[in-house]
């Protein structure tokens, strides 16, 4: 059997389940090595198996970092709307041959991870301010001359 390219692989999987957009697809798959590199910057290890809340972190930082403020629009876009669509995306992609998973790997993993709000809005949120600062007595008022 030969194997499948990954844009064959997307086009079997967006004309089978029509949820999600291809280049959300696309996203993933460069969010998935966003990952696997910063996972090997920070712990100097060879590339190993990416769990689903792994992955769910390294989609936050990368959408962070491609699309900013943004993120949440353009995943809205695409029609991502939380962390179990991205589990449902993974799982169209490891059907399709393109993703691996363990025993251990299920949707489940994605499950309320974080929400979207959580992680595209209020970084970009101005910071809460404390209590106002007390204003220095007033000034008495003239005297009338």
């Amino acid at each position: 059997m030969q194997k499948i390219g990954f844009a064959e692989a997307l086009d079997s999987i967006v004309a089978t389940d029509q949820r999600y957009h291809r280049d959300a697809y696309v996203f993933l798959r460069d969010a998935l090595d966003y990952t696997t590199k910063q996972q090997k910057k920070s712990k100097g290890a060879a590339v190993r198996h990416v769990a689903g809340p792994e992955l769910l972190e390294g989609v936050r930082l990368y959408a962070l970092k491609e699309f900013g403020p943004m993120a949440l629009t353009v995943f809205s876009y695409w029609g991502v709307e939380r962390c179990e669509d991205i589990g449902e995306m993974v799982f169209n992609l490891i059907g399709a041959g393109i993703f691996g998973k363990t025993e251990q790997d299920s949707l489940e993993d994605f499950k309320s991870v974080y929400t979207f709000h959580e992680a595209f809005v209020k970084p970009f949120l101005p910071e809460e301010a404390g209590p106002p600062a007390q204003l220095p007595p007033a000034l008495p008022a003239p005297k009338a001359s």
